[in-house]
């Protein structure tokens, strides 16, 4: 995390979002490791993962 907001979303996380290219692609996981899990079938590290909190909150915590 670079930043207070990102650790903050990633603390308070309820779930984590994986995200992939221009058509915005999406896949809800429960925990990182799903989300990296997930971005790890495409092989590319191009896939960005979100942490959401119950608030709504979200910030890009690294491409997997």
């Amino acid at each position: 995390m670079t930043n207070p907001h990102e650790t903050y979303c990633n603390e308070t996380a309820t779930h984590f979002v994986a995200v992939r290219g221009q058509q915005r692609t999406r896949k809800d996981c429960a925990t990182m490791d799903d989300a990296k899990a997930y971005a790890a079938t495409y092989g590319d590290k191009r896939t960005m993962v979100y942490a959401v909190n119950a608030l709504g909150n979200r910030a890009h915590i690294c491409n997997a």
